[in-house]
């Protein structure tokens, strides 16, 4: 059934008028639901920007629904324009999502387990190996989703219907129960999304092992691991209540999965020509990716990186420089590799992020590789001015810092070897970077607070008046239409989460008490307050804007601070243990909300999808640790610096900066480390933070034309503070394909980029993770096996820019 109404044709999608194609009509109709959700995300326009999520914001006639359209059960409410059930209801959710259920279909089933581990078991791998990384593209979700439509819908066909009894059991379950139902193919999406996902603590399981010689016990690891990820899944227990049902809160990353959801099950129940052409684009495009990517991954490594300089003058160092994308500024430099181009600043797919989102994040990348770094390299910007490009520690002079001999057989600080050696040195586009970081942090929240504080008002008053009214179900404290399907269907009960947050408790407690981990006992419950602090407001804000905030060197400086009030405990390694518990609690407490609202737009049981989501991480977990344990055993001396890889991909930069965060904060110390004239304008940044959203507040109200509530300090800081680590590549080619697929395209040919986009977003991530998987599979799995050298492949230079400084 459709989601949206007949004679409704908005204000971006023409109406179509053949009546021989019904089915294309449809079709057209929820991708335009599709894309209205996805250029929505992360934007909070208004005014007169021409934006499909300022058209949200325009005053609109609000649709008609016939009985056709929404099921027989809704055409008896008789839901119109000022029905109580649809009035609370945003009109562009109403685009999107289905009123009507069907409480009778198949959830979980032999197929959901079957499609779960078919997807899981590579994303686990394929995501985990990513993070160690410089550029990659993520395992898609809408691969995941496009994937399980099909293949669920395959095994529907051809599975056989036979009725197994389970052993010791007078239970039995089919194995092909009918159709594959919509709510099969949610499941197995929100559970892959739970478990084919990388997990935050291989930073320090990483850290320990390349730089401290200290292997943590396998068992303990993989405990910790899902410790961590179910701390975060019980913290959402404290934002589900009013950031889940309330019909308010859009997430638009949950309505955007929720529109290709429509979509398919429009297709699946009624195949059509458009249906069976997306099918073909989609295979087509991921096979040609597929094949593309062995060309700057493997065979033609300087398809990564054409930096036209650098072939006018391959032996001018300034030239080669400003050319270079690996190791340089990246000016006039492109690149044909999908992990370089298609993920801006790892800020979001360029089929999926809003233009003006990748504009912000393009213009960080001007500002921080064309005009700070040659204004440090020839202009004098900064007090050292050695290794501009890294992330790593230095001494005075230029030399690696020896970071092993600053601590103690007892995990402390060696004051003699410190003053010996001197003050830490880094480079000042890493220094810079961490002031535009401290910066992102201030600034969420002043915005948080100053352009939601109406709503964050609204919400606390709503909720305060229902609880007076003695309502405790959150499906009977709101009367929209969604909330009363739900109604049909068992709420998770508190206790659930109380439980598995002592799943997490328990075996942590106990890892801190035989001294398995770095950090002493009460930072770990310090951990968790901070996790109870930010989860609502970052989950308000990511709710309305799909702009996650990171934390985690925030979340380093807190423990450095709480770490030098003490003795002992100054392993670098526990500022990444206290991050990772402290971040996972937003972190996947963030992921849980998202995927339960996915839940209650398509109207599955929420028990459901509670144990979905903890299937998911409880299957992925041991495959991402073997992952880490593969990638340790075979990628040690690149990722330590001990050996250069030529593609600059394995070159540990996530590691080296989390060992510099580590150092600085925990050996050093933050009040030390402040007090060193290279690092005196850190401080300043907090202030920075908190008064440009203050001053951009000021001139909205002035001006309210203007449109200053668009300029999002806060995006632009985070972009500003991702270290780029030599690599300047890709972002010319991303800004021009992000313009091509989120701005011309969609404004001049919408009905073509509703009906490919998501398409070719999860053709063209499914196509470079299998392109990878057998990358490693032929030439590094059982034996490491090299491109031999040749011109696309050069020894000393891959990009053939052979007077690149070093950096």
């Amino acid at each position: 059934m459709s989601s949206l109404p007949d004679g409704h044709h908005g204000s971006d999608v023409h109406s179509i008028q053949s009546s021989d194609d019904a089915s294309e009509r449809d079709i057209v109709l929820s991708s335009d639901s599709s894309q209205e959700t996805v250029f929505g995300c992360g934007s909070s326009n208004s005014g007169e920007v021409t934006t499909p999520i300022s058209e949200f914001e325009k005053e609109k006639g609000v649709p008609q629904y016939a009985a056709s359209e929404i099921g027989p059960e809704e055409a008896r409410y008789d839901l119109g324009d000022d029905d109580p059930a649809l009035k609370d209801i945003p009109w562009h959710v109403r685009r999107v999502v289905s009123l009507d259920d069907d409480p009778t279909l198949p959830t979980i089933t032999f197929r959901y387990f079957v499609l779960s581990f078919f997807f899981i078991t590579p994303g686990a791998f394929l995501a985990q190996m990513a993070e160690y990384r410089t550029t990659f593209a993520p395992y898609s979700i809408f691969f995941v989703q496009i994937g399980a439509n099909y293949i669920g819908d395959w095994l529907a066909k051809y599975l056989p219907a036979w009725e197994i009894r389970m052993p010791f059991s007078k239970k039995s379950f089919n194995l092909n129960p009918g159709p594959f139902s919509v709510k099969e193919h949610v499941l197995v999406t929100i559970t892959a999304a739970s478990g084919a996902t990388y997990n935050l603590a291989w930073t320090p399981i990483s850290l320990s092992e390349l730089y401290f010689g200290h292997k943590i016990n396998p068992v303990v690891a993989i405990f910790f691991m899902w410790a961590v990820v179910w701390t975060g899944y019980s913290y959402a227990a404290l934002a589900r209540q009013f950031l889940i049902y309330d019909p308010q809160y859009p997430w638009f990353q949950a309505l955007c999965q929720t529109a290709l959801f429509e979509t398919q099950k429009k297709q699946r129940e009624s195949p059509s020509p458009i249906s069976r052409r997306q099918t073909m684009v989609f295979f087509f495009v991921l096979i040609g990716i597929f094949f593309w990517q062995f060309l700057p991954e493997f065979v033609f490594p300087m398809m990564g990186s054409l930096a036209f300089l650098c072939w006018v003058a391959p032996h001018n160092a300034t030239a080669n420089f400003i050319g270079s994308g690996f190791g340089g500024m990246g000016f006039m430099n492109l690149s044909l590799d999908w992990s370089n181009v298609g993920y801006l600043s790892q800020m979001g797919s360029m089929f999926l992020t809003p233009f003006w989102t990748q504009a912000i994040v393009f213009s960080a990348f001007v500002v921080n590789c064309w005009i700070l770094i040659p204004a440090s390299k020839w202009g004098g910007l900064g007090n050292w001015h050695e290794h501009l490009m890294s992330n790593r520690l230095f001494l005075e002079n230029g030399t690696a810092y020896p970071v092993l001999s600053l601590i103690t057989p007892d995990v402390t600080l060696n004051e003699t070897a410190y003053a010996e050696y001197g003050p830490i040195y880094i480079g000042a586009q890493l220094l810079w970077g961490t002031f535009f970081d401290y910066a992102s942090y201030t600034s969420a929240l002043c915005w948080m607070l100053l352009f939601g504080y109406p709503a964050i008002k609204s919400i606390i008053d709503k909720q305060w008046k229902r609880r007076q009214n003695g309502v405790d179900s959150p499906n009977e404290q709101y009367d929209d239409q969604l909330n009363i399907l739900m109604r049909s269907y068992k709420e998770v009960p508190t206790w659930w989460f109380i439980l598995l947050f002592l799943c997490s408790f328990v075996p942590v407690i106990v890892m801190l008490a035989v001294g398995e981990l770095f950090i002493p006992l009460w930072t770990y419950f310090m951990a968790l307050l901070t996790g109870v602090v930010v989860v609502v407001p970052l989950g308000w804000l990511y709710a309305l804007s799909n702009f996650q905030l990171p934390i985690g060197s925030s979340n380093q400086v807190l423990y450095g601070l709480m770490v030098n009030s003490v003795e002992g405990h100054k392993n670098p390694v526990g500022a990444s243990i206290y991050g990772t518990i402290a971040g996972d609690a937003w972190y996947r407490a963030m992921y849980m909300l998202q995927d339960q609202k996915i839940g209650h737009y398509m109207h599955i049981p929420p028990r459901t999808v509670f144990f979905s989501q903890i299937f998911g991480s409880f299957v992925g977990v041991p495959i991402n640790y073997g992952c880490i344990r593969w990638i340790l055993n075979t990628k040690s001396g690149y990722l330590s610096g001990k050996l250069i890889d030529q593609t600059h991909q394995w070159t540990g930069q996530s590691l080296a900066t989390s060992l510099t965060l580590g150092t600085q904060y925990v050996l050093i110390g933050p009040k030390r480390m402040f007090s060193q004239a290279l690092y005196h304008p850190l401080p300043w940044a907090f202030l920075v933070g908190a008064l440009t959203p203050s001053i951009l507040y000021v001139l909205h109200r002035r001006f309210p034309r203007a449109n200053f509530h668009l300029w999002n300090c806060t995006i632009f800081f985070c972009a500003m503070s991702n270290f780029w680590g030599n690599i300047s590549t890709g972002y010319v080619s991303g800004i021009i394909g992000g313009f091509v697929v989120m701005y011309w395209a969609y404004r001049h040919h919408y009905e073509i980029w509703a009906r490919y986009n998501f398409i070719l977003a999860a053709a063209f991530d499914a196509g470079f993770n299998f392109n990878m998987l057998a990358i490693f599979l032929c030439f590094g799995a059982a034996k490491v096996v090299s491109m031999p050298s040749w011109w696309g492949n050069n020894a000393d230079n891959v990009e053939r820019c052979f007077a690149l400084p070093p950096q």
